[in-house]
């Protein structure tokens, strides 16, 4: 296995590349299957000096928000079966074919759900590119599990699940099809063929093995310089006799730090409180959210403090209505000019210094969330993920000897105080609000640019929050594209080669 570095493998060897350079060879094309959100196509096009070509993906909202983002790319609204490889190429050899298959049904997040045999088929689709047209580079991106790639057993009439004593079994055949070749009596030749279909001439080619070197590795997307903890296999092969490389990390101990939750975190959205709502929040909902306090807040030796600059908004319902009113970390709390205001009734005196406490909640699983000095846990498609905002005040010395006397109280009710010690001094609680990490945070903690369009096509039609969402869960971390990208290609170009 090779590693670079991403800023020094070119430098290393004595050449830079001019502006605008693109490190393919004449005529390569690069082919991005499955293209959803844009992350692998915004990530090599960044590695690459120039945009993808083709893009395909079978979901009409996510080839709308592709094409909006990458104009300059064809693209393919279709199944990809039934995209014809010679016919997109046109006779262009293809210098980077990426693919990023759906993974969900070979993720562990699927739990014992049954899976659709037909999803867990896609990967087969790259066989057919490098079988039918001279593919240089193989970028591949999926969930770890897919090592474990097997054959699946109808248990219920139309219900699939995998078999578990012939985990990985699959995958080693895909491997297999695409370095040395696949024994003709493989048992995953059946599937292969109901994958590719009667028409696909080239199954001599799968037996003989397509002749690419292949490694695969486990990459984390924060080592890289995005803000989440997104954790995914990577295959690489080529057919060219350069070495396949992975890139070395940027960040971490020693290297640049880890960009964190907080950094993506938009503080002017105002939180709802958990309080006094006309439809209560569920008693589960309000379980999880006191345990998450208790961890993140109670109990943490150092707990995330909003930063003194920022203004946060709270939103409350009172006996007159919604009610919206700020804070600031170690100042007050202000409502139409007041400084009094406290939807747990409390006293609250305008000597009373305000704490702002925040920390991520996850209602996914039985992980409670985590902290924003650290990276966000993995983004899904669904709507998972929550800023949880706390607000305290600092208790003064006529407050300290009544409040000494009352316990701390699960906020899951409303009528007694909260007191809770941050570095060493006493605060009582004043309101906890939730709102869900809006699609924009999502997106700038998955790598993706602040400009980079997420909520409208090229003709300015809206998506709803819901797909942007779900592209965001679907989609490859711009950085960590970028950096397997150069790691392959720079070092082919500082030779002279490319």
């Amino acid at each position: 296995m090779s590693v670079v570095g991403i800023n020094t493998s070119i430098t290393f060897i004595g050449k830079v590349l001019e502006e605008g350079a693109t490190l393919l060879r004449v005529n390569e094309i690069i082919v991005d299957q499955y293209a959803g959100g844009g992350g692998a196509s915004i990530g090599i096009s960044d590695g690459l000096n120039r945009s993808v070509d083709i893009a395909i993906n079978h979901s009409k909202s996510a080839i709308e928000l592709h094409k909006v983002n990458h104009p300059h790319t064809d693209h393919y609204c279709e199944s990809i079966f039934d995209v014809c490889p010679l016919e997109t190429t046109k006779g262009r050899p293809v210098g980077l074919l990426w693919a990023s298959p759906d993974c969900k049904h070979h993720s562990r997040a699927a739990g014992n759900r049954p899976v659709d045999k037909n999803i867990r088929c896609l990967s087969w689709s790259v066989l057919k590119w490098a079988a039918m047209v001279p593919v240089r580079v193989i970028h591949m991106e999926n969930v770890e599990e897919l090592r474990k790639w097997g054959p699946v057993e109808e248990f219920e009439q139309g219900k699939w699940r995998p078999i578990k004593e012939k985990e990985g079994e699959t995958f080693q055949a895909f491997i297999d099809a695409l370095t040395t070749g696949l024994n003709k009596s493989h048992p995953a030749w059946e599937e292969i063929r109901e994958s590719l279909g009667p028409e696909f001439a080239h199954y001599d080619k799968l037996e003989k093995g397509l002749g690419y070197d292949l490694e695969h590795e486990i990459l984390k997307a924060h080592e890289y310089g995005a803000p989440t903890h997104r954790q995914r296999l990577f295959i690489v092969a080529r057919n060219d006799g350069f070495p396949i490389c992975w890139p070395k990390p940027t960040h971490g101990n020693g290297l640049l730090p880890y960009k964190n939750t907080a950094n993506i975190v938009d503080w002017s959205l105002p939180v709802k409180s958990i309080f006094n709502r006309k439809k209560p929040l569920v008693k589960k909902t309000m379980i999880r959210l006191a345990k998450g306090f208790q961890r993140f807040i109670v109990e943490h030796p150092d707990p995330f403090i909003v930063p003194d600059d920022q203004s946060v908004s709270f939103i409350a319902e009172t006996t007159e209505g919604k009610v919206q009113y700020k804070a600031r970390t170690g100042g007050s709390i202000s409502i139409d000019g007041q400084q009094k205001f406290d939807p747990l009734g409390n006293v609250i005196s305008e000597n009373n210094e305000v704490l702002v406490v925040s920390h991520l909640v996850k209602f996914k699983g039985t992980n409670l969330g985590h902290v924003l000095d650290s990276p966000l846990h993995t983004i899904c498609t669904g709507n998972h993920m929550s800023e949880c905002r706390t607000l305290l005040i600092k208790v003064n010395d006529d407050q300290r000897a009544n409040l000494l006397t009352k316990p701390m109280t699960c906020f899951t009710k409303n009528d007694q105080f909260g007191i809770v010690k941050i570095k060493g001094e006493l605060y009582m609680l004043v309101d906890v609000g939730m709102r869900f990490l809006s699609p924009r945070e999502l997106f700038n903690a998955q790598g993706f640019k602040e400009n980079y369009i997420i909520d409208q096509d090229s003709k300015g039609n809206k998506f709803s929050q819901a797909s942007q969402r779900e592209r965001c869960g679907n989609s490859v971390p711009p950085p960590l594209a970028k950096a397997l990208v150069e790691a392959n290609f720079s070092y082919c170009q500082s030779l002279n080669v490319a």
